[in-house]
């Protein structure tokens, strides 16, 4: 009885924190992902208050926060979107990852972590965060602008890739061989392709199947139906995450708008106790050696981040303006990055691993909106000052005037 007492308490004490610290970051209109990282270090080993009974429960609503960020990515998006926004923007994911994810991936090597770090940090430096990109462009009144197809181009093909890249990571994580990877990663990828072609043939017949006009039955059906797939698929050593966001394609139309707005309460619970949990099982004395890491990664893949943008935007054939908003955009990084760098954690591939992730993310997440308000005014006062400090153009000398001789 006494522990269970306890256990209610610690929990309704993180739950009660956590709307408070939502409501602190809503009044000053930041994400509140950077407080929450902060309150599991607070709350985790070498924290100012350890938890103890709580934290077996707690690590249950983070898996399930991960399963329900993922459903609800999913449900963003239809199987036809997906594959119209793959065929027409490839181009824009390949330099995407091209620029950001090396640079994660040198720097776990260039730290001497090994390959399987490398990876995983590769996937952390390369995700933005949809959920903060999303809110800044409703914050600044820019989701009307002609780049913000361009960003959710380039978010689109990050979410599709992930349900390759998981279960890479996942079975590389597990330290499985060879042939039991390509067999997962086979899996995956075929789960993939059948949930697009059954969402894409079959799609209107399986949201009426789910459909019901009493939300509490949708609720019901939509959630287990997630959880037993995300538990299947994890079974199989796939990702749980990947089965998630593979519901979340196959449904559409009434039922996901439905779901959507049913789930969102849940979903932003879950996170947000996914992130304390992420925190909690980070050292607060872990995170100070890997500051200067931390902090030159980020300025680096800012910098590619706003490349990646600019580069797309001007594929499009957007303006010079669009294409710095763009850029400044994408840099956020949040939820993606810390469930790719949990994995890692939980194996327990790298201790350095998840306190370089922590600090990583809380520069960029702050930096994301600072960089998505400034980066364009920023580089037009820049260009103004090189035009100004360019040497006037020197004009042409005056042809000397000739007399034309008159005849007789």
């Amino acid at each position: 009885m006494h522990s269970s007492a306890v256990l209610l308490i610690e929990f309704g004490s993180i739950i009660l924190g956590l709307g408070l610290l939502g409501r602190f970051a809503a009044r000053f209109q930041f994400s509140p992902i950077p407080l929450y990282l902060l309150a599991g270090l607070a709350f985790g080993e070498g924290g100012l208050l350890p938890l103890g009974a709580s934290e077996e429960f707690v690590a249950i609503g983070a898996e399930i926060g991960v399963i329900l960020l993922l459903l609800m990515l999913g449900l963003e998006y239809t199987a036809s979107d997906l594959v119209s926004n793959l065929k027409a923007h490839y181009p824009s994911g390949l330099v995407d990852f091209t620029l950001n994810a090396l640079p994660g991936a040198a720097a776990a090597l260039l730290l001497g972590w090994g390959p399987v770090a490398a990876v995983v940090l590769a996937g952390v430096t390369w995700i933005s965060s949809s959920g903060v990109i999303a809110k800044v462009l409703g914050d600044l009144g820019r989701v009307g602008n002609r780049e913000t197809p361009v960003i959710l181009s380039v978010l689109v093909l990050e979410d599709l890739a992930m349900a390759v890249y998981l279960p890479i990571v996942t079975a590389l994580v597990a330290g499985v061989g060879l042939a039991a990877g390509s067999v997962t990663l086979a899996v995956a990828l075929g789960a993939a392709g059948l949930v697009l072609f059954v969402a894409l043939r079959y799609g209107r017949v399986l949201s009426r199947f789910v459909s019901s006009d009493d939300p509490e039955k949708l609720l019901l059906v939509v959630l287990g139906l997630t959880i037993l797939v995300a538990g299947v698929a994890q079974q199989l050593q796939v990702s749980a995450a990947v089965g998630a966001f593979l519901v979340g394609i196959a449904l559409s139309g009434e039922v996901a708008e439905g779901a959507h707005t049913l789930l969102s309460p849940l979903r932003d619970l879950f996170a947000a106790v996914f992130f304390v949990f992420f925190g909690l099982h980070t050292d607060p004395a872990s995170i100070p050696p890997v500051l200067v890491p931390a902090l030159a990664l980020a300025v680096v893949t800012a910098g590619t981040k706003i490349a990646t943008g600019y580069w797309a935007a001007r594929r499009a054939g957007i303006s010079v303006k669009g294409r710095w908003r763009a850029g400044g955009a994408l840099v956020a990084r949040g939820e993606f990055s810390i469930v790719i760098a949990g994995l890692a954690v939980t194996a327990g591939i790298e201790p350095s691993l998840g306190p370089l992730a922590t600090a990583y993310v809380l520069i960029l997440v702050v930096l994301g909106p600072l960089t998505a308000r400034y980066t364009e005014p920023l580089a037009g006062r820049w260009s103004r000052l090189r035009e100004s400090r360019r040497p006037p153009a020197q004009e042409p000398a005056p042809e000397a005037l000739t007399e034309t001789p008159v005849g007789d």
